[in-house]
């Protein structure tokens, strides 16, 4: 399930292709990514400025869609206008109509919850959230990743250090990644929001990427070039 750009899972849905030569599909896609990440960058930066507090909006979760579908699609940081499947998984989204309402709600729970969550849990929440609405024709994985960051970021109250950023580590390898998703909605269709799993997912990647930093500054080596995907 749940994810739209590469990997065993991906929306299917009716939308003609903006772009269809494959390597000018790459470089838009590898531009979108840099854009992406220096939007989420950008929003950090804005919102940790002191007279500033924090709340997660649906315009920021459309600005970063946007952001990775520029010249990728035609609904780029706007919603699906109809139904979508995703292949490989038994989860069937709700319809169109109801995608504002449920990004609201999500967001809402995010802000409702700022106090009283650890920055694991709200990170986690909103990547599988988002994975599970499937707000978008296209792009739904990607803009879910870059949502969490800047929520875990936001919570943590500072942009965090390293270029094999948590996004880009779930790119690489997304096997986990989908099973700790499908984990989340098997609880979820029994009544309960548990997401543990991604949670202790993403944990790991956090060391991951902190200890990359580490490394860096050990070794003497450049870390890289920071990247989503």
């Amino acid at each position: 399930m749940h994810d739209d750009d590469g990997g065993e899972r991906h929306s299917r849905v009716e939308e003609p292709r903006v772009v269809t030569d494959p390597d000018e599909l790459a470089q838009l896609e590898a531009r979108n990514a840099l854009r992406q990440f220096d939007a989420v960058c950008l929003m950090i930066e804005e919102w940790l400025q002191p007279e500033r507090r924090f709340k997660l909006r649906a315009s920021m979760v459309l600005q970063l869609h946007r952001a990775a579908l520029e010249g990728l699609s035609a609904y780029a940081g706007n919603y699906r206008p109809g139904s979508v499947d995703i292949e490989g998984s038994s989860h069937q989204p709700h319809g169109a109509h109801l995608v504002p309402e449920l990004v609201e709600e999500m967001c809402d729970y995010i802000n409702d919850h700022w106090n009283d969550r650890t920055a694991l849990h709200l990170s986690a929440y909103v990547m599988w959230r988002l994975n599970w609405i499937h707000p978008f024709s296209d792009g739904n994985g990607r803009t879910s990743r870059a949502v969490s960051y800047l929520v875990l970021c936001m919570k943590l109250g500072y942009k965090l250090p390293g270029t094999r950023t948590i996004p880009a580590q779930i790119a690489d390898n997304k096997k986990p990644y989908y099973l700790t998703l499908e984990e989340a909605d098997a609880a979820y269709k029994s009544g309960q929001v548990d997401v543990s799993a991604l949670e202790d997912f993403l944990g790991k990647l956090l060391a991951c990427q902190l200890m990359d930093v580490y490394e860096s500054a050990t070794s003497g080596k450049n870390g890289g070039e920071n990247r989503f995907h």
